[in-house]
């Protein structure tokens, strides 16, 4: 039997109550009431039902934590060492789209330490978490990272730029080193999930830029606790925590930061 925290154990609760409604939008989507951030950018009724409902959630145990979330950004509260950080929706634009990969991401920093994350897929029923030093899991199995030592035989996912967003020369220089050299890139619309996909090895590794820390924060730890590892593009925890993140075993992790990180540093 999985033995989790009372912190864990309040995020699994909320995430799922939240649920319920995504399942229910999801399944009228062209009803849904939209509205622009900036170019390309989208919010749903729902972004704001779910964020309001984990929120709401969260604060009834401990009613002292901050918030760093999506769409309200930061909430102080007396409690500014320990932080929820919470993307409602990760995935938006394949929630708009009737498009099931999308995710629920909540992660728990305390004391300045990421102590426990979930991503959870409503669609599919998909649970992945972890906490520090307990290990990761989808649902009730325990996760760890692909162990394919070569970039040849690997399949890594990326976010690819477009309208109000990245850098389309950078990625163009970044494809042109990557692409003969795996197996397969895929493009999922979701951060969060491309993460927990490294840390369940359906993917061998993950690269993408420019990204909030509410995207990445629960991945991060779900994939170290499942062995892998994660850190900015340049090498650095301090670049990933300005949301340039690459991710994989230690193998792929390193041959695929040795071809990307001379780009990112003449383009940064």
């Amino acid at each position: 039997m999985i033995s989790i925290s009372p912190n864990l154990n309040i995020m699994i609760k909320a995430a799922e109550k939240a649920s319920k409604s995504v399942i229910r939008d999801f399944g009228e989507v062209e009803k849904l009431q939209v509205s622009k951030k900036g170019p390309y950018d989208f919010v749903t009724k729902t972004d704001k039902n779910v964020e309001k409902i984990l929120i709401e959630e969260l604060s009834k145990i401990k009613k002292n934590y901050s918030f760093l979330s999506e769409e309200v950004g930061a909430i102080d509260n007396k409690d500014k060492e320990n932080i929820w950080i919470i993307d409602p929706i990760d995935g938006t634009t394949n929630f708009m789209h009737g498009n099931p990969n999308f995710a629920i991401s909540i992660a728990a920093e305390v004391d300045n330490k990421l102590e426990a994350g979930i991503v959870y897929c409503p669609i599919f029923d998909e649970l992945f978490f972890a906490e520090r030093g307990k290990g990761a899991f989808l649902n009730d199995r325990r996760l760890r990272v692909a162990k394919r030592n070569k970039l040849s035989e690997s399949v890594v996912v990326t976010g690819i730029p477009h309208i109000g967003r990245g850098n389309k020369e950078q990625f163009i220089e970044e494809i042109d080193q990557i692409i003969s050299e795996v197996a397969g890139i895929r493009r999922s619309g979701s951060a969060a999930l491309d993460l927990a996909w490294v840390a369940a090895g359906r993917y061998d590794a993950y690269w993408e830029y420019g990204l909030s820390l509410w995207d990445i924060a629960a991945g991060i730890i779900i994939i170290r606790e499942a062995g892998g590892v994660v850190t900015g593009l340049d090498g650095s925890e301090d670049d990933l925590y300005t949301g340039n993140v690459i991710a994989g075993n230690d193998n792929i992790h390193e041959s695929l930061l040795k071809k990307i990180k001379n780009i990112y540093l003449q383009d940064s």
